[in-house]
C-alpha cells in the first residue's frame, strides 16, 4: 500500500494577516499621556555672579501650603481647591486696598499710562507626601489666576484676549501682572 500524502497548509498569507492585525491594534489603541507643567525656568546663574536675596514685605506674600493629606491652607486658612483661584486673584488685585492683601505701587506703561501694580508673591510649599494630582491642581489654579487677570486687563484695554494681542501689548500686560510664584523645596508639613 502506498502511503497517503498529508496536504500542507498554505501559510503564504499568514504574515500578511499578522501584519494587518498589528497595524489595526497600533491604530486603535490609545496611550496614556502624562500631565505636567509647561514652565520656562530661569537661566542658571553664572559661576561668578552673586546671588541676590530680595527682602519681601510679609504683607506681600500669599502663603499656600499643601499637606500630606492634600489639604490646602491659604494665608493660614483651610481652603478648598475650588477657591484658590479667586483668593489668588483677590490677593494680587487688592481692589479695596485691604492692608492684609498685597501692596500696590503706581507704574507708568507705554500705551497704557499709569497703572497700579501689585507687589504680591505667591509662596507655594508642599509636603513631601503631597500627591502629584493635588500638586498639579494647585499649580493649574495659580497659573489660571494670573491668566484670568491678564485676560481681563487685555479685554479692558485692547478688546482682545491676552494670547491674541501683539507681542508688545502682551509684554505690557505681563508687566502689570507678572507671574510671581515662589516654590519652596517640599518639607514634611504634616497631615497623615
Amino acid at each position: 500500500m502506498a502511503s497517503k500524502k498529508v496536504p500542507e497548509i498554505n501559510a503564504s498569507s499568514t504574515a500578511d494577516i499578522a501584519f494587518l492585525l498589528l497595524v489595526f491594534f497600533l491604530v486603535t489603541t490609545t496611550m496614556d499621556t502624562d500631565n505636567g507643567l509647561v514652565r520656562k525656568l530661569p537661566p542658571m546663574p553664572q559661576s561668578k555672579q552673586k546671588q541676590e536675596v530680595q527682602q519681601v514685605n510679609k504683607r506681600n506674600v500669599l502663603p499656600v501650603l499643601v499637606n500630606s493629606s492634600d489639604r490646602l491652607l491659604v494665608n493660614g486658612e483651610p481652603t478648598d481647591i475650588s477657591q484658590l483661584r479667586a483668593k489668588t486673584k483677590e490677593f494680587i488685585v487688592n481692589p479695596n486696598n485691604n492692608p492684609h492683601l498685597s501692596a500696590k505701587k503706581m507704574k507708568q506703561f507705554d500705551g497704557l499710562g499709569n497703572y497700579m501694580v501689585s507687589e504680591g508673591v505667591v509662596s507655594l510649599q508642599n509636603d513631601r507626601a503631597t500627591s502629584y494630582q493635588m500638586y498639579i491642581k494647585v499649580q493649574n489654579e495659580l497659573i489660571a489666576a494670573f491668566n484670568e487677570l491678564r485676560d481681563e486687563l487685555s479685554m479692558q484695554q485692547y478688546g482682545k484676549k491676552y494670547l491674541l494681542l501683539l507681542e508688545d501689548q502682551q509684554n505690557i500686560i505681563k508687566d502689570v501682572y507678572p507671574q510671581r510664584i515662589s516654590e519652596a523645596e517640599p518639607k514634611n508639613i504634616g497631615g497623615k
